[in-house]
């Protein structure tokens, strides 16, 4: 069996225990951006080659 995923998706148990690292709470999955957003925290985190990067210094802010 497989655990091959297509290029740019991110495991789906990696993305249930993943929380902001700023506010601790939940993130939602922006498939269309390759991005994971805290609304908490008004920041959207770069997923990049499938890895979250969950650095606040890297997030986009949000508006």
């Amino acid at each position: 069996m497989s655990t091959e995923r297509p290029a740019g998706m991110v495991d789906p148990k990696l993305l249930e225990i993943l929380v902001c690292p700023v506010t601790k709470g939940a993130l939602e999955y922006d498939a269309a951006r390759q991005e994971l957003i805290s609304r908490g925290a008004k920041l959207a985190y770069p997923i990049r080659d499938g890895i979250p990067i969950m650095l606040p210094e890297e997030a986009r802010r949000l508006d």
